[in-house]
């Protein structure tokens, strides 16, 4: 079976515009649902961070917000296509999907149908609901409580369905945690540094997860050049997620001078996206977009933020955001002939 580098940053900390240090990391899922995905299908996996040290999980990715159950994911996702004819007229914001509790809609949807409405009426309730939250910046359960939205359900009912959901999304973030810890690779990962050429040449493929991590010790780190040459001149899937990208910032320049990736259409956690996170707002230092850009990169993002874009160009595989995350899995699993 075909041999996978699993490259995960190492940092601890990003620098912000201001000068200041804040605590960084990969992100959990972009690199737990890939891994699972690979090793599901037999790949022969090698973790590595830059210097061997076991990478840091960034706190922020592991809280509750970026891990609500598939179920509540996909129904919140079918609410929201119902909202505008256009999806560029949509424009839902990380505040929207984080912030003002949209994503706990499937469960109201089922305390309805417990209380004996039928579900086309419970699914227009709360997809009123849902849309007015959205186009008046309001919380969810406020409006559904307020504007008689929630009936028969009283406002302490339909608290218990938003606590259910939360509830439900804290077990999925201490699951992700536990199946992580559980990765020997992990907690005890190879180092680049000390990867030979010879070894780097052995491995088919390489993936880099995101966090913001990967700006820090990816970009333009000497042992991710060579291995960046190592793998492109055997013309092995070199794949990405998010942030990860930037490890393409490491590249070499061709003997034309321009580089490596010149031309190539990729995609990355865009510059949008970027100013909605808590970090973003901190104000970056410098942003992996315009970065990318600027290097060479014909860049190719989804049409709205925040939903799932993956983009392969010969050999190069990338995913835009942690939503992309099942989908470059099976990209790299598809370039490879595997899956």
């Amino acid at each position: 079976m075909p041999r996978l580098l699993l490259l995960v940053s190492g940092a601890r900390e990003i620098a912000l515009a201001d000068g200041t240090q804040y605590q960084t990391g990969f992100f959990a899922e972009e690199a737990l649902i890939p891994y699972e995905r690979f090793a599901r299908a037999g790949l022969d996996i090698v973790v590595a961070t830059p210097d061997g040290r076991a990478p840091h999980a960034d706190s922020y990715g592991l809280e509750e917000i970026f891990h609500h159950p598939d179920e509540d994911e996909d129904f919140l996702a079918s609410v929201t296509r119902t909202f505008m004819p256009d999806v560029d007229d949509i424009r839902l914001t990380l505040h929207h999907l984080t912030e003002i509790g949209l994503a706990a809609a499937r469960q109201v949807f089922l305390a309805l149908r417990e209380a004996g409405v039928d579900a086309v009426t419970a699914r227009d309730q709360v997809s009123h609901a849902a849309r007015t939250a959205w186009r008046e910046d309001r919380n969810f359960a406020d409006v559904l409580a307020e504007d008689g939205l929630a009936e028969p359900l009283t406002r302490d009912q339909v608290e218990a369905a938003v606590q259910r959901h939360q509830a439900e999304s804290r077990q999925h973030a201490a699951d992700v945690k536990a199946r992580l810890d559980a990765i020997d690779g992990f907690s005890r990962p190879a180092s680049l540094a000390g990867m030979p050429d010879g070894e780097m040449a052995s491995f088919d493929a390489v993936f880099v997860p995101g966090g913001h991590g990967p700006m820090v010790d990816l970009a333009g780190n000497p042992d991710v050049t060579r291995l960046l040459r190592v793998l492109q001149d055997k013309q092995a899937t070199i794949a990405s997620l998010c942030h990860g990208p930037a490890f393409l910032l490491s590249a070499p320049d061709r003997e034309d001078g321009q580089w490596l990736f010149d031309g190539y259409r990729m995609t990355s956690f865009t510059t949008e996206e970027e100013a909605q996170t808590r970090v973003g707002k901190r104000g970056m230092a410098w942003f992996l977009e315009d970065a990318l850009k600027n290097a060479g990169a014909v860049f190719d993002d989804a049409r709205a933020a925040w939903t799932s874009h993956v983009v392969v160009d010969r050999n190069l595989v990338t995913g835009q955001n942690p939503q992309s995350a099942d989908a470059v899995a099976d990209a790299v699993l598809k370039h490879l002939e595997v899956l």
